[in-house]
C-alpha cells in the first residue's frame, strides 16, 4: 500500500434535536464512508444531536437520547474496520463537555473535549459547555466500559496512521490543540465543526485548515456542519476540507441540501519524510496537555490503489493555468532579483552567457536582461557568445542569432572547431572517435572562452545548467557544470518551458515567434555532428529518457522520500496508460543509477538561487557523500 490511508468528512441531513434522524443520517454515511475504503471518516460537530440546540443541552432527556444514538452508532462499526469520530455532548455530572467520540470496531475508544469555547457574536457555547481543561478524571464511563477521556488523545492504527481529534473553534484558537497532537505523533488531524457562513469565511477556513496542515506536516480533515443546523439568525454551508502539508486537495460544495462526501488519500510516509527533514518540526517542544497514545484494537488498512489522490505527472508544474502563469512569474522574479545583487555585490561590469538557441541558455538570457533592467544598466552589459562547434544546426544556430537581435543584446560569434582540433592534436585524439573525450572537449573549450572573456571584460559568467540536468550529472565536470552564478540551477527541465512561454506572452511579435521556436526545439547538447538532413543527430531525451519521468522520481525522492520501489509505483500511478511499466523500471534504474554518480559534480556546483522546495545545493539543500552506496530498484 505505500503508505497511503483514505480519509473522509461527511456531512449528514441534521434536524436540530433529532437524535434519530441524525443517527440514520450518520450510519448511511458511514457505510458509504467504509465501502470505500476509508481508514477514517470524520462527521461534524455535534452531529448526533445538532449543533445549535442552545439550552436544550441542559435536559437530561436530550442526553439520554443521544447516549442511546451513540451506542447505535458503535453497532453501526462492528465487524467494519473503518473509525467513525462523530460529534456528541457529554455530560459529566453536572458539567456538559462538547465532544468528539472516536469508535471503532463497536467501541468507543476514546472521547475528546473541546478545548477552546466560543463566546463572541454569534456563539456563546460557555453558557452550555465546559472547556476540556476543566475535566480531570482523564476517564468516562460509556456502555459498561472505562474510556480515556478530555485533551491530548492521540489514536494509533498502526503502520504510521497516527491521529488526533480537535473540535471547530479550536483550529481557531492562539495555539490550536492539533499543533500539540502533531508534535505528540499525530499525522492525520480531525476536525469537527460548526463554522457558520460569512462573507469571505469560507475563504479564511481554507487558508486556515491549509495552513495548519502545513504547519503540523500533517494531513487535516474537517467537516463542517451542514444547512440543516440553520436557525434564525446564522445559516451553515456544510463546507468540508481536507489539506494535506499545505495543500488544500480535496473540497466539498457549500449549502448542498443532500449529505456530502469527500475522500482523499494521504501519503503518512511522505508526511514522516517531511518532519524528518523539517528540524523546526522536531525542535518544537509538544507542550500543553500530556498526550496519551491510545492504541486500536486492529490496524487499520491502508489503500493499495490511491484513486483519491491526485499523483500528477508533473509534479513541478501547477495544474491551474492561473497558479501557474503566477509560478512563472515569481520564479522569473526570484532569479533576477538574485543575479542583480550578485552583480551588484561583486560589481561585475558585465554578464558573460554561452547562448545555444536552447531552452536553458534562453531563459538565462531573459534573467540577465531583466536583471539589467532591475539594476538599470544598458543591455551592452550583457555579453552573449555563440559558439558553434561540430553538432551545432542551422535552427539553434540560427535561434540564438534571432534571440539577441529582438532582446537587443549584442552576440559575439566564436566557432570552437578550430581549437577543439587542435585540442585533438594536443592530447593526440583521433577526431573520427567520437566519445566521451569528443564530447567534453567541446564543452570545455566553450566554458574556458565564456570565463576567459568574463576576465576581459570585468564580469561573470552565468551559468545556464537546470535542476534537471544538476540531478542527472547531465554536464561536463568543469565545463557548461561551472560559473560564476548558475541562474536556472533550481528550475526543474519541464517547467522551463512554461517560464519562457510565461515570458513570450508579454513580448513583441518577433520575440514570441523565436521563444516559441525554441520551446519547440528538441532537447540537445549538440555535441555529435548533424544528420544528413542537417538537423539535430543527439537529442537527449532519447538517450537518458524523458525528462518528465525523471523530474517526475527527483520530486517525489527529494520532497517526499519515497523508495525505489515506491518511485515505481507512484509513476506507475501517475502515467497509467501512457508508459508502459518495463520502460518505468528502466529510467527509474537510469535516475537512481545517474543521481548517484552525479553527487561529486553537485558537491562542487555554483551558487544559484533557490525557487522552490526541491533544490539540490550542496550548501543548504541536499548533502550527500559522493561515495554512497546507491540504491537500487
Amino acid at each position: 500500500m505505500h503508505g497511503f490511508y483514505r480519509v473522509a468528512a461527511a456531512t449528514p441531513p441534521v434536524r436540530v434535536a433529532d437524535v434519530d434522524f441524525n443517527v440514520s443520517g450518520i450510519v448511511g454515511l458511514y457505510a458509504d464512508a467504509a465501502a470505500k475504503g476509508a481508514a477514517a471518516v470524520v462527521f461534524p460537530e455535534l452531529a448526533v444531536s445538532g449543533y445549535s440546540c442552545g439550552d436544550l443541552f441542559f435536559q437530561s432527556f436530550l442526553h439520554g437520547k443521544c447516549m442511546a444514538g451513540l451506542k447505535e452508532l458503535a453497532a453501526a462499526t462492528a465487524g467494519k474496520n473503518t473509525v467513525m469520530i462523530v460529534g456528541v455532548p457529554w455530560r459529566v455530572d453536572s458539567a456538559v463537555f462538547n465532544a468528539a467520540a472516536v469508535i471503532h470496531e463497536g467501541r468507543v475508544r476514546g472521547v475528546v473535549f473541546k478545548s477552546v469555547l466560543p463566546n463572541y457574536r454569534e456563539f456563546y457555547e460557555k453558557r452550555q459547555f465546559r472547556p476540556a481543561a476543566e475535566f480531570a478524571a482523564g476517564e468516562v464511563g460509556f456502555d459498561g466500559e472505562t474510556v480515556p477521556a478530555g485533551a491530548g488523545l492521540v489514536f494509533d492504527g498502526g503502520n504510521d496512521f497516527t491521529f488526533g481529534v480537535e473540535i471547530c473553534e479550536d483550529l481557531w484558537s492562539v495555539v490550536p490543540p492539533s499543533s500539540h497532537l502533531a508534535q505528540s505523533g499525530a499525522k492525520v488531524l480531525f476536525n469537527l465543526s460548526a463554522s457558520d457562513e460569512l462573507i469571505g469565511k469560507a475563504e479564511y477556513r481554507r487558508s486556515l485548515v491549509a495552513q495548519q496542515s502545513g504547519r503540523c506536516l500533517a494531513a487535516y480533515v474537517l467537516a463542517g456542519a451542514g444547512v440543516g443546523e440553520s436557525t434564525a439568525d446564522v445559516v451553515y454551508g456544510g463546507h468540508s476540507l481536507i489539506a494535506v502539508n499545505g495543500r488544500l486537495v480535496r473540497e466539498s460544495g457549500r449549502f448542498l441540501r443532500t449529505p456530502s462526501l469527500i475522500l482523499a488519500d494521504v501519503d503518512a510516509e511522505a508526511l514522516i519524510a517531511a518532519r524528518m527533514g523539517e528540524s523546526s518540526f522536531n525542535d518544537t517542544a509538544a507542550g500543553g496537555v500530556a498526550a496519551r497514545l491510545i492504541t486500536l484494537s486492529r490496524e487499520l488498512s491502508g489503500v493499495d490503489v490511491p484513486e483519491y489522490a491526485e499523483i500528477k505527472p508533473r509534479p513541478f508544474v501547477p495544474s491551474d493555468t492561473a497558479d501557474c502563469a503566477a509560478r512563472c512569474r515569481e520564479i522569473f522574479q526570484i532569479q533576477s532579483a538574485g543575479l542583480a545583487r550578485r552583480v551588484e555585490h561583486v560589481r561585475a561590469k558585465s554578464m558573460v552567457i554561452g547562448i545555444s538557441g536552447g531552452l536553458d541558455s534562453t531563459l538565462a538570457l531573459l534573467v540577465a536582461v531583466e536583471s539589467c533592467k532591475l539594476l538599470g544598466r544598458p543591455l551592452s552589459d550583457v555579453a552573449a557568445v555563440t559558439m558553434p562547434g561540430f553538432g551545432t544546426t542551422a535552427r539553434t544556430g540560427g535561434n540564438a542569432e534571432k534571440l539577441c537581435r529582438e532582446l537587443g543584446v549584442p552576440l559575439r560569434h566564436i566557432d570552437i572547431t578550430a581549437a577543439c582540433r587542435r585540442h585533438f592534436a594536443d592530447i593526440g585524439h583521433d577526431e573520427a572517435e567520437m566519445d566521451v573525450t569528443y564530447e567534453n572537449t567541446q564543452a570545455r573549450e566553450r566554458t574556458q572562452i565564456l570565463m576567459d572573456l568574463a576576465n576581459k571584460l570585468g564580469g561573470i559568467v552565468i551559468g545556464t545548467g537546470d535542476l534537471s540536468e544538476i540531478a542527472l550529472g547531465w554536464s561536463t565536470f568543469n565545463g557548461d557544470h561551472m560559473a560564476m552564478y548558475s541562474v536556472n540551477c533550481s528550475v526543474p527541465k519541464t517547467l522551463i518551458r512554461y517560464v519562457i512561454s510565461h515570458c513570450a506572452e508579454t513580448a513583441g511579435a518577433g520575440l514570441r515567434e523565436v521563444l516559441n521556436d525554441i520551446i519547440d526545439t528538441p532537447v540537445s547538447p549538440e555535441l555529435l555532428p548533424a544528420g544528413g538532413d542537417g538537423m539535430i543527430a543527439q537529442k537527449t531525451e532519447e538517450l537518458i529518457g524523458s525528462y518528465e519521468l525523471h523530474d517526475f522520481f527527483l520530486y517525489h525522492f527529494i520532497k517526499t522520500g519515497a523508495s525505489p520501489e515506491k518511485l515505481l509505483f507512484l509513476s506507475k500511478q501517475a502515467f497509467a496508460g501512457r508508459v508502459a511499466e518495463a520502460e518505468l523500471r528502466d529510467k527509474l534504474r537510469v535516475f537512481l543509477r545517474r543521481f548517484w554518480a552525479a553527487q561529486f559534480k553537485r558537491n562542487s556546483s555554483p551558487d544559484g538561487p533557490k525557487v522552490g522546495s526541491v533544490s539540490l545545493s550542496p550548501r543548504g539543500d541536499w548533502r550527500m557523500p559522493s561515495d554512497a552506496a546507491a540504491f537500487k530498484l
